[in-house]
């Protein structure tokens, strides 16, 4: 059975409702990046970043997945299919995928501030005051700006084992994640999903310059055409 890896990002998940993560100007809904998405950003204010993740959650509780998550999900019955992905929404559990890295975090767990293997599932809103078992402030389970990714050598792993690579909905910018390209055997094909592609194109890589609902599909029918 062929192993085809997936990596998705924000554009995977927009047309199920969510806002990308961030725009031209640098903002996610209003806010600052710097001010809700890393370490210094809760230290200074724990209140206004805590908030900021509850609204995100509250948000990703009203949306369902799309016929791209959908897709990705019945295409486990032909081939091995492992998803990496930048969301920390769980669109892609909620459809039937079964192998999923989050690079970036879950924002439905929370985990400690003192031990980050004290994670804890999550879906109502985190305060002030929500302590782990070691009597320690909470924090979103999320990958924030300037911390380190954990599961980025399993995710290069995985992609040293594909047969195949599905890029979708994402501009490849930010890094490490913008690295696992590179370790995809050369001559394994790459198919690129996004309506603005901005990765350079060389002769493993397929652009397909469509919304992740419809480009998705077009990619399994080339998959599937000869199981």
């Amino acid at each position: 059975m062929k192993h085809v890896v997936v990596l998705t990002g924000a554009g995977m998940s927009a047309e199920s409702g969510l806002k990308t993560f961030r725009d031209a100007n640098g903002l996610w809904e209003g806010h600052d990046i710097m001010k809700v998405a890393t370490a210094e950003g809760f230290s200074k204010n724990p209140e206004l970043v805590l908030e900021f993740y509850n609204q995100r959650r509250k948000q990703l509780l009203q949306v369902n997945p799309n016929s791209a998550h959908h897709a990705l999900s019945a295409l486990e019955k032909t081939h091995k299919v492992t998803i990496i992905t930048q969301n920390v929404d769980d669109l892609h559990e909620r459809a039937g995928s079964k192998n999923i890295l989050h690079l970036h975090g879950e924002l439905l767990k929370v985990r400690s501030t003192v031990d980050d293997s004290h994670i804890y599932n999550w879906k109502h809103d985190l305060s002030l005051g929500d302590l782990c078992e070691k009597g320690s402030q909470l924090r979103p389970h999320i990958v924030w700006f300037g911390e380190p990714v954990p599961l980025i050598s399993q995710a290069i792993e995985i992609c040293k084992s594909a047969d195949s690579l599905l890029i979708i909905g994402t501009s490849l910018q930010v890094y490490p994640a913008a690295s696992l390209v590179q370790y995809v055997p050369p001559e394994k094909d790459i198919f690129y999903i996004d309506p603005k592609p901005i990765m350079a194109l060389n002769k493993h890589v397929t652009i397909i310059s469509e919304k992740a609902t419809t480009g998705v599909q077009k990619v399994i029918d080339e998959l599937t055409k000869y199981n």
